[in-house]
């Protein structure tokens, strides 16, 4: 199958399951558009193993038509701790972490431009799929502070971290919990990744999107927890890589590690 091809047997595919009789579009833009949006609003469940072939070729083909970058190409960097702008889902490292919601299943938003959903629709149904078997497993939901790891899938990384950051109400400031709350979702990705014995992790801007957290204050608070943990603790991470995505977050960040 082609790409075009691909898309029309999973879009068929994950309509079937719905019961729904959805207007495909012709243009392959569409039908990814379409194709991810379906996946966002599954809910979690077996699928079967065609699909699973299927859709695995097609995502693991769109990562590998993209620009992939490995720890070792980044050159912003101070010791451990090194500073990258660009997409997280196109780092080919040993883990990233994705900043999720205390249910842990993913956004359910269609085409919502979250960091939860980018890394699901790029990973595949398989993630929430594990997500929900582990909060299942848990019988509760996922604390603040706290993170879990999966399988990476699709994605260029061997694993994803979840963790759950405060939310701040808009108009509000952070408290001294909340700022403690952050620091604890950086310190259980680092904890994970050395039980897992990971050599390369890559943070995103955790709770300064949708969760409100002020930007400043949440890379001070990320890369001075960072650095403790680094100097603290005899650390199976060679490197730890803050992504940003806007220019605002490069130059906080940049100040606060290159200087």
């Amino acid at each position: 199958m082609n790409a075009n091809e691909q898309l029309d047997f999973l879009i068929d595919y994950l309509t079937d399951e719905r019961n729904e009789v959805i207007d495909v579009p012709d243009d392959i833009k569409s039908k990814k558009d379409l194709f991810r949006s379906l996946m966002n609003v599954r809910m979690p469940s077996e699928v079967s193993k065609d699909f699973l072939k299927v859709q695995d070729e097609y995502l693991t083909n769109e990562t590998l038509n993209k620009t992939l970058t490995s720890a070792s190409d980044i050159s912003e960097r101070k010791g451990k701790i090194a500073l990258w702008q660009g997409d997280i889902t196109t780092l080919k490292v040993d883990g990233i972490v994705n900043a999720a919601n205390s249910k842990l299943l993913g956004c359910f938003i269609p085409l919502h431009n979250c960091i939860d959903n980018i890394i699901h629709s790029s990973a595949g149904v398989q993630l929430r799929n594990e997500c929900y078997s582990i909060m299942k497993n848990q019988g509760a939901d996922e604390e603040v502070g706290n993170a879990k790891i999966t399988g990476a899938y699709n994605l260029p990384s061997k694993y994803v971290i979840h963790t759950v950051g405060p939310a701040i109400p808009q108009g509000s400031k952070p408290s001294k919990n909340d700022c403690d709350a952050l620091a604890d979702c950086y310190r259980s990705c680092l904890e994970i990744a050395d039980g897992h014995q990971l050599e390369a992790l890559a943070f995103c801007c955790i709770s300064t999107g949708v969760f409100n957290f002020p930007k400043k204050l949440a890379a001070q608070i990320a890369v001075k927890t960072v650095e403790k943990y680094l100097n603290s603790n005899e650390s199976s991470l060679k490197c730890v890589i803050f992504d940003v995505f806007s220019d605002e977050d490069y130059f906080i960040y940049k100040e606060l590690i290159v200087g």
